[in-house]
């Protein structure tokens, strides 16, 4: 997760998000430290961050500008929107009354590992 300002363009923290991925093991072979592919909207749409993906191996499968809905996105979307609706949930997060970005990112990690814990719960 990634905390900027309101006024940020997204596409500016497309690398240095990646960046912070940690490695995840598998069942066999060295931990992977990157997605075999990166979902994103319109706003993510240049040819430059396409390629910088494809370099680092990544493929990018990004909504084109223009284009009519219905690439198909929306399938995963509801993923990032669900969790975006479960944090608004915690009014603190949704009203945000800090000042300082260190707490209000406390508290996102606060609402994360309760969410988490609700979700372990209905499970068992």
């Amino acid at each position: 997760m990634s905390l900027t300002g309101g006024n940020r363009n997204d596409v500016t923290q497309l690398l240095p998000l990646l960046d912070k991925v940690p490695a995840v093991s598998g069942l066999v072979g060295r931990p992977r430290r990157r997605p075999d592919a990166l979902l994103a909207d319109r706003g993510y749409d240049h040819d430059k961050y396409r390629r910088l993906l494809w370099t680092r191996g990544i493929r990018p499968v990004i909504a084109r500008r223009g284009e009519e809905h219905g690439s198909g996105l929306g399938i995963f979307r509801y993923v990032v929107e669900r969790t975006i609706a479960w944090l608004h949930g915690f009014r603190r997060l949704r009203i945000r009354w800090e000042r300082r970005d260190d707490i209000h990112e406390a508290f996102l990690g606060l609402a994360t590992c309760l969410i988490t814990h609700r979700h372990v719960q209905r499970l068992c």
